[in-house]
């Protein structure tokens, strides 16, 4: 046999094995095509699932509105507000967190150049549980259970019996991860003890260096 005719009939079968491989190949790209699609959507409809749940906490919380007529959404962003300073007692850690007007206002030097925080400013405290850390090769006390968020606001007008400052108290429950808005937390519940530094618009905390 020729060469000439030795590799037309290699051709020829060649092109037979691909005519009955293509089907089989086009198939099982479908089926890998089909199989990305499926975890594609998947994955799309757990993200959305997840989200929802976070939203329907969030509608929850700043649904709240304490017995002195403040509402939590007032607060709202406070999980990304920037760091003012931070506390703690023997049990608790606090941590206060301030909204961009107040921020602003403390690295313009307020309240220790003798001006008072603008109206709008917001500040919250959040306090959480200690617990020693048992992973830190050193002795040290870390955050445990959130337990509660005291929030402030700046309203002249609306809070003008209480040095223009409103307060507020809400309370978180790890159990069922809800808040409530504490019912003994009237709009002047933190005057009395903001007093003593009412010569710093009533905010005890300065802004710290970092």
């Amino acid at each position: 046999m020729s060469e000439s005719v030795t590799q037309s009939v290699a051709q020829e079968q060649q092109q037979r094995v691909h005519k009955i491989e293509t089907p089989t190949a086009v198939a099982r790209k479908a089926g890998f095509a089909l199989i990305a699609t499926a975890v594609a959507v998947l994955a799309v409809l757990g993200a959305a699932a997840l989200f929802a749940q976070g939203q329907d906490k969030d509608k929850d919380k700043y649904s709240l509105v304490s017995p002195g007529g403040i509402a939590f959404s007032d607060f709202r962003g406070y999980e990304d507000w920037a760091d003012v300073s931070s506390a703690r007692t023997t049990e608790i850690l606090k941590v206060i967190v301030a909204n961009p007007t107040m921020i602003n206002a403390y690295k313009a030097g307020v309240p220790g150049n003798g001006q008072a925080f603008p109206e709008g400013s917001r500040i919250v405290k959040l306090q959480w549980k200690l617990k020693k850390s048992t992973e830190a090769p050193f002795a040290v006390e870390v955050p445990d259970v959130f337990s509660q968020a005291f929030v402030m606001e700046k309203d002249s007008k609306r809070f003008s019996k209480s040095g223009g400052w409103g307060y507020a108290v809400f309370n978180y429950d790890p159990a069922s991860d809800k808040f409530t808005a504490d019912a003994k937390s009237p709009s002047d519940c933190g005057y009395a003890c903001h007093t003593p530094v009412k010569a710093k618009d009533y905010i005890f905390h300065p802004y710290q260096k970092r």
